[in-house]
């Protein structure tokens, strides 16, 4: 008798970066964020088109799906509203404590509903629900291809946790133990995004810009707020609710408090000038972050011992902190996967589906890939609206044509191939333009990107001769770390571009 395949349909959605990733029989058909066919960023709508994608790539409809793993656990949620409730007996928290405890318990409702609904869709399925962090750390893990590795996941919020620290084992058959969790209101994620919003930018999307500013300005000024604001303990952190109030999950309450804007400065209306003050708190923001991170990174050493490390959750797409811990020779090899934030949970939930099974096949089609979405071979584009641009179909020539369209300070729109996973353009969908041409900078930013002047781009060179142009001594081929420049090879790029 035919066996017949498993089939099980990792979702994130209902929140944000909605995603989804198809296993059958433990290999990865694709995955794909919707906002890459939906055209809507963020997206929290169900993921219609990759669901739709995933399916006919596989040759299969809903009714062939046996599982759908979700990237949340309802009943985590519920478990907060008493710890809530508690924070009552301090004058710190009292205030918030009736409103988040009625927060938590709102979305563990809310997310059950979504489980409902999921269930509806897909009749023949078990609708699972997996812990957020657990997720997270299958993605990381999973797509490092290592047998070993420490496995840190730092965000603004799983259910409760927002700081994990776990132990993975297996290539075929992932295996992770949790040894160490860190839970809400202690979140370097919220903390960012509260200041990335006081700034005037958009909480949850715009924290890249934040960190970009950060290099503008000077920590010093505002040091000290936030060694007081976020500080590390024997075994992670904790956020002072005086300058960050606890989370309620509901909307109307400010993540930053009076005393923080008294001692910095008003909230920036996103029309308004930046300036020194602005650039001075990204600054210091920053520098925190990346001591933060640090810390926990010599934590995860020390529990599990590894001499590699995987990092995922939002806050993993910090480049620049990911670089500082590479730099300081705590692990001899840092990995984050092409989508470390929510979206890549997609891939994470289908796998904790799959290995909880009482025998799982080996996994394939994870490790190290992250070209996962769809191709358009010969895709007619409609140039109409922008008459100042030209198509050209390339085969074999690829790299020389674009190779001398570059040397002539030609900027070039490159699509090609599958979608790449995670925010990044990693070659596929990118836009390339010589380090080599003065003002490429301004040019791209106002031209091109049309954002601010000061946002940098990512330099790219090959593997083989990374080494001759930078300092950070591993691969890095998901535009996930930030590394230093060798002096004696940035003479020769003109000082703008090379930032």
């Amino acid at each position: 008798m035919k066996r017949t395949p498993s089939v099980i349909l990792g979702l994130c959605s209902y929140t944000h970066d909605s995603s989804a990733a198809l296993l059958v029989d433990g290999e990865l058909v694709g995955f794909v964020e919707e906002e890459r066919l939906s055209e809507q960023k963020h997206t929290k709508l169900y993921p219609a088109r990759a669901v739709g994608w995933l399916l006919d790539q596989a040759k299969l409809s809903a009714t062939d799906v046996d599982a759908v793993a979700y990237n949340f656990q309802p009943a985590r949620y519920l478990a907060e509203s008493p710890a809530a409730l508690r924070m009552a007996l301090s004058p710190m928290t009292r205030d918030r404590s009736l409103a988040r405890a009625h927060g938590f318990a709102k979305v563990a409702l809310r997310t059950r509903r979504r489980l409902r609904v999921l269930g509806n869709q897909f009749p023949s399925a078990r609708v699972t629900p997996v812990l957020h962090h657990r997720a997270h750390q299958l993605t990381a893990f999973a797509a490092s291809g290592w047998e070993e590795a420490a496995v840190l996941v730092v965000d603004s919020l799983g259910e409760r946790q927002t700081t994990t620290i776990a132990h993975g084992h297996g290539i075929q058959r992932p295996r992770l133990q949790t040894l160490e969790a860190i839970n809400d209101p202690a979140s370097l994620g919220y903390v960012y995004g509260a200041v990335t919003e006081h700034l005037g930018w958009r909480r949850g999307d715009e924290e890249g810009t934040v960190m970009a500013l950060a290099a503008l300005g000077d920590p010093a000024r505002f040091r000290h707020l936030f060694t007081t604001a976020v500080r590390t303990t024997a075994t992670g952190f904790r956020i002072h609710p005086g300058y960050f109030p606890t989370r309620t999950l509901t909307s109307g309450y400010p993540r930053t408090s009076r005393r923080f804007v008294t001692e910095t400065c008003p909230e920036r209306h996103p029309s308004e000038p930046l300036t020194d003050v602005h650039r001075d708190l990204a600054a210091a923001l920053q520098g925190r972050t990346e001591q933060v991170m640090l810390h926990l990174a010599r934590r995860a050493r020390v529990l599990t011992g590894s001499r590699r490390l995987c990092v995922g959750g939002g806050v993993a797409t910090n480049c620049v902190s990911i670089g500082k811990i590479i730099e300081a020779g705590i692990f001899d090899e840092v990995f984050v996967p092409p989508a470390p934030g929510d979206a890549g949970t997609a891939i994470g939930a289908a796998l904790a589906v799959h290995v909880d099974t009482r025998t799982p096949r080996p996994i394939k089609g994870i490790a190290r890939h992250c070209y996962l979405g769809p191709s358009y071979e010969d895709q007619p584009l409609d140039l109409t609206p922008w008459p100042g641009l030209h198509q050209k179909t390339l085969g074999i020539e690829t790299a020389e044509f674009l190779a001398d369209q570059l040397a002539h300070g030609v900027i070039v729109g490159l699509f090609q191939g599958g979608v790449e996973a995670g925010p990044r353009a990693l070659g596929n969908r990118s836009i390339l333009a010589s380090p080599l041409e003065p003002g490429v900078v301004e040019r791209l930013n106002a031209t091109v990107k049309f954002r601010e002047p000061f946002r940098p781009f990512a330099p790219m060179v090959p593997a083989e001769r990374a080494a001759e142009f930078f300092t950070l001594g591993q691969t890095a081929p998901y535009m996930s770390m930030a590394s230093g420049q060798r002096v004696e090879r940035g003479k020769s790029v003109p000082p703008r571009a090379a930032r």
